[in-house]
């Protein structure tokens, strides 16, 4: 038994041949296509500063359910952390209520070290505040001594 095989040339792009047939070819995403792009989804939003995007994969099990949760755990840090530095600068810096200082639970590592600077920075600008005051107040006084 012998088959004949014909060989034909591929339709040229953008041709109706060529349209159909790559219609014809696409398939709905598999689940686990769907449950990365939902995580894709998330980690774009998160690039844009969106730090309320959490991955919601229903059914997901295995590495995929372990992805989401540390995608979710690693962005209620970063918001955590953002909020808390948002929080301390208007503080200290605009409302000038001295003595502010970032507590960010449960960081460590890059973390706790960018927490722990930002402390020692608002220390240092409420001590050099309160620095001002008392010379200010001071030479009000006549006390040039300061």
């Amino acid at each position: 038994m012998s088959a004949e095989v014909e060989a034909r040339p591929a339709p040229a792009k953008g041709t109706k041949a060529s349209t159909t047939k790559a219609r014809a070819t696409r398939r709905k995403p598999s689940p686990l296509d769907q449950q990365l792009l939902a995580v894709l989804e998330v980690l774009k939003a998160i690039r844009q500063g969106d730090f309320t995007a959490r991955v919601d994969i229903d059914g997901a099990e295995g590495t995929v359910s372990e992805i989401a949760a540390e995608v979710n755990a690693l962005v209620g840090q970063v918001q955590a952390f953002g909020s808390e530095i948002i929080r301390v600068s208007r503080e200290v810096g605009t409302e000038g209520k001295l003595g502010g200082q970032a507590s960010v639970p449960g960081v460590s590592g890059t973390w706790k070290d960018l927490t722990d600077n930002v402390n020692v920075l608002a220390g240092n600008l409420t001590s050099q505040v309160r620095n001002i005051a008392l010379v200010t107040t001071a030479v009000a006084n006549g006390d040039l001594s300061k």
